[in-house]
């Protein structure tokens, strides 16, 4: 068997257990945790452990999330065919591409898209190799600035994910949030979170649900936390 088809045994394995134990529901989900190859985009030297579902370390004091949470991020998100997606901590890359499969990879004529963007330039460049490699060079782009600020520059967007921990909902990213968009966050403080899902209406009023506790690293920021 070759190291392609161990990986793809792999994957397959991990997305039938998460599917048991009740973490992955959605069925355009499934597929795209089926289709992004996550051994693309953690560090060589951790290639062996891409299936295990736990976060992996990325450099840079960062990690790529458990697959489980990936899972949940992105079925609460419910990104559709043709959304435009804004992702707030780009990392290794894996959560972009795997929106991007859904977004804009499944039916590429409805020209969906996904802007990323990262704090740290060498792994916002790390996230751009891996993307390309992947497959996800047309469908993602990848941004070096401060995600706390969102980027008003393709704003507005139908989905918003911030995939780091924040003190409250930056203010930027509910504006640039178009309406009925929804916008998945980890708020807490520096070292435990819960999960928000915020859903702007049509007469401009939130709508927010709280979800699992969960652990993300902080977001370093203007509207997030100071760098220690």
């Amino acid at each position: 068997m070759s190291e392609d088809d161990v990986f793809r045994v792999s994957r397959e394995r991990v997305v039938e257990m998460l599917e048991r134990e009740g973490y992955l529901k959605s069925s355009i989900v499934k597929r795209a945790l089926l289709s992004v190859p996550r051994e693309m985009f953690v560090p060589e030297n951790l290639r062996k452990y891409a299936y295990y579902d736990t976060p992996l370390p990325i450099g840079y004091g960062q990690t790529i999330s458990a697959i489980h949470m990936v899972a949940i991020m992105t079925e609460a998100l419910d990104p559709l065919p043709g959304m435009k997606v804004l992702e707030v901590g780009t990392g290794s890359g894996y959560q972009a591409a795997v929106l991007a499969e859904i977004v804009a990879k499944m039916d590429p004529s409805r020209k969906g898209h996904v802007y990323t963007i990262e704090r740290i330039p060498e792994l916002a460049e790390f996230a751009r190799r891996n993307l390309e490699r992947a497959g996800y060079k047309d469908y993602v782009t990848v941004v070096v600035g401060d995600g706390s600020k969102g980027y008003p520059e393709e704003a507005p967007y139908d989905r918003i994910i911030v995939t780091a921990g924040a003190p409250s909902v930056p203010k930027p990213l509910i504006e640039q949030l178009d309406v009925h968009g929804k916008l998945v966050i980890p708020v807490g403080d520096r070292y435990m979170q819960r999960l928000l899902v915020v859903e702007k209406r049509a007469s401009g009023e939130l709508s927010m649900k709280w979800g699992i506790d969960c652990v993300f690293v902080p977001l370093i920021g203007e509207y997030g936390w100071r760098e220690e």
